[in-house]
This record gives C-alpha cells, sequence and structure tokens, in this order.
C-alpha cells in the first residue's frame, strides 16, 4: 500500500468509531431528555388531580 492509502485508512480506524460513538451519545441524551420529559408532565397532571379534588 502507498503512504496516502495507510493515513487514510489510519483516520479511518480512528474516526468512524469517534465519530459513532458521538451520535449514540447524542442520541442517547435526547432519549433522556425525552423520558425526563414524560416523567414531569406525569407528576404534574398527578398533582393537579389531587389538588383539583379538593
Amino acid at each position: 500500500m502507498s503512504m496516502q492509502y495507510m493515513s487514510l485508512f489510519d483516520m479511518a480506524i480512528t474516526g468512524i468509531p469517534a465519530i459513532l460513538f458521538g451520535v449514540w451519545q447524542l442520541v442517547s441524551v435526547n432519549r433522556e431528555i425525552a423520558r425526563d420529559k414524560a416523567a414531569r408532565a406525569a407528576r404534574e397532571a398527578q398533582a393537579d388531580d389531587h389538588t383539583g379534588s379538593r
């Protein structure tokens, strides 16, 4: 292999996993934010049910 292809291969070996890890982290954080929003909405709805029945 020529040095040009070796350097591209080296960049791919290090770059692709780093990019995939970043995308995975972004998806994971977005899912966690969505879960937190849903849980907060459920708690607020439950609190509204308890205060509205008095």
